[in-house]
C-alpha cells in the first residue's frame, strides 16, 4: 500500500536529487532537498483537504490528479506561473521574462518579490472563502463546538461568507496594501488598488469553479437517487462518491451518468489545482530565501509536491478521513490561518517557520482530538463498516 502510493514520489525524489548533484553540484543538491521539506511542510493541511474532495472522485480522477495534475502542478505552478506573473506585472514580453529568470537571478527575485502583493491577494481571497465556507456550514459532527455551532447558526445568512471576505479585502487593500516595501528597501509602494482587483479575481474565480463543480456534483447525486427510487439495477454499479461501472444487460443506459460523472469529477478536479496554486503561492513566494534560481526552485517544490499528491491519494484509501472526523477540521482552520498569513506578508515579513508550524500545531490538535474521541468511543483502530458509520453518527 505505502509503496503503492508513494512509489513514484519515492523514484522522483531519487532523480530530482540525483539531476540537482550533476547540474549544481553539493549545494545544489542540498538547496532541492531542503525546499521539497520546505514544499511539505507546508502543505500538509493542503493535502487534508484535497483528500476530502478527491475521495468523492472515481479511480480514473484519482489517477489524473496523480499525473496530469502534477505536471500542472510541478510545471505550471512552480516553474510557469511565476514567469507569468513577472510578464504581467513587470509588463514584458514572455520570452523575456524567460530571459530574465534565466539569465538575471536577481533581477526575476525582485520582479516576483514585487509581484508578491497580488499573489497574497489573490490565494488569500481564495483560501479565506474555503475556510469561511465551511466554518459558516451546519454539520453534524464539530471540533470546536463552542464556535461552530453558533458560526453554523450565523451561516444561513446568505452570502454572509462573500460579505465577510470583501470586508476583509476592503481591510487589507487600506491598511497594509499601503506603504509596501520595494524589494531591496528602496521606498515604499502603494499597492492598494492592485490588491483590491487581485482580491476580487480569487474572490470570483473561487466562486465560479467551486459553483459549477457543486452544481454537476449535485446533478450527480440526484440521478443516482433517481435510480435508487426506481430501483433500477443499474444504480449499483454507482459508487456512492460518483463512480460509475455500467453493467451489461442491465437494460438501462448509463451514459447519461458517466457524464455527468465526468463532469462532476473534472470541475472538481479544476477546484483542487485552484486549490493547489493558492497553496503554492507562499510556497514560491518564501523559496527565493533559499536560492533565486527557478530551476532550483522549480525541481525542489515539484518534489515536494509529488509528495502532497501521494499523501492525499493514501488519506483517500486508508479512509483516515473517517476514522479521524476532526482532521478536516484542521485543516480548515490552518486554510485560515494560511488566508491571514498571505494578506499579512503583503506588508510583512512572515517566517516560513512560523507558517507551517501553524498548520502543523492546528491538524495535530485535531488528529489527537479525534483519537482522544474514537478511545472515548471504545474504538481504538475503527477498521469495520459498522465502527465507521458509529463514529460518523457522534453515537
Amino acid at each position: 500500500m505505502l509503496l503503492r502510493t508513494f512509489g513514484w514520489s519515492f523514484g522522483i525524489t531519487a532523480a530530482g536529487l540525483a539531476l540537482a548533484g550533476v547540474l549544481w553540484g553539493w549545494k545544489g543538491l542540498a538547496i532541492v532537498a531542503i525546499l521539497s521539506v520546505l514544499e511539505i511542510s507546508l502543505s500538509f493541511d493542503n493535502a487534508v483537504i484535497n483528500a476530502g474532495i478527491l475521495r468523492k472522485m472515481n479511480a480514473f480522477w484519482q489517477k489524473m490528479f496523480l499525473t496530469v495534475g502534477v505536471l500542472i502542478a510541478v510545471f505550471g505552478m512552480r516553474l510557469v506561473f511565476p514567469i507569468i506573473i513577472v510578464a504581467i506585472t513587470a509588463k514584458l514580453s514572455p520570452w523575456e521574462a524567460v530571459r530574465v529568470a534565466i539569465d538575471d537571478h536577481d533581477r526575476y527575485e525582485a520582479l516576483v518579490t514585487n509581484a508578491h502583493p497580488a499573489i497574497a491577494a489573490f490565494g488569500g481571497m481564495f483560501l479565506l472563502m474555503i475556510f469561511l465556507d465551511f466554518i459558516f456550514e451546519e454539520r453534524e459532527i464539530t471540533w470546536l463546538g463552542w464556535l461552530e455551532k453558533p458560526l453554523a447558526k450565523l451561516g444561513k445568512l446568505d452570502m454572509l461568507s462573500v460579505v465577510i471576505a470583501l470586508v476583509a479585502l476592503l481591510i487589507a487593500a487600506t491598511t497594509v496594501a499601503t506603504g509596501v516595501p520595494v524589494h531591496g528597501g528602496h521606498g515604499t509602494i502603494d499597492k492598494g488598488e492592485t490588491v483590491l482587483l487581485a482580491g476580487v479575481g480569487g474572490l470570483l474565480t473561487y466562486l465560479v469553479v467551486g459553483g459549477v463543480s457543486g452544481f454537476f456534483e449535485d446533478r450527480l447525486e440526484d440521478e443516482e437517487e433517481d435510480a435508487e427510487d426506481a430501483d433500477v439495477s443499474a444504480s449499483e454499479g454507482i459508487a456512492a462518491e460518483g463512480a460509475v461501472e455500467p453493467k451489461n444487460g442491465n437494460g438501462v443506459s448509463t451514459g447519461q451518468v458517466v457524464g455527468l460523472a465526468g463532469k462532476a469529477a473534472f470541475f472538481m478536479f479544476l477546484y483542487l489545482e485552484v486549490i493547489d496554486a493558492s497553496f503554492s503561492f507562499d510556497g514560491v513566494v518564501g523559496a527565493f530565501a533559499v536560492s533565486n534560481d527557478i530551476f532550483e526552485i522549480a525541481l525542489g517544490l515539484g518534489i515536494g509536491a509529488m509528495y502532497i499528491r501521494s499523501l492525499t491519494v493514501f488519506l483517500v484509501r486508508k479512509g483516515t478521513l473517517d476514522d479521524y472526523v476532526y482532521l478536516e477540521h484542521g485543516a480548515h482552520y490552518a486554510i485560515g490561518a494560511l488566508a491571514v498569513i498571505l494578506l499579512v506578508t503583503i506588508k510583512y515579513d512572515v517566517s516560513e517557520v512560523i507558517t507551517g508550524l501553524v498548520g502543523v500545531v492546528l491538524i495535530g490538535a485535531s488528529y489527537w482530538s479525534s483519537v482522544v474521541r474514537n478511545r472515548r468511543l471504545g474504538e481504538e483502530s475503527p477498521q469495520s463498516d459498522e465502527d465507521k458509520a458509529e463514529v460518523a453518527s457522534g453515537v
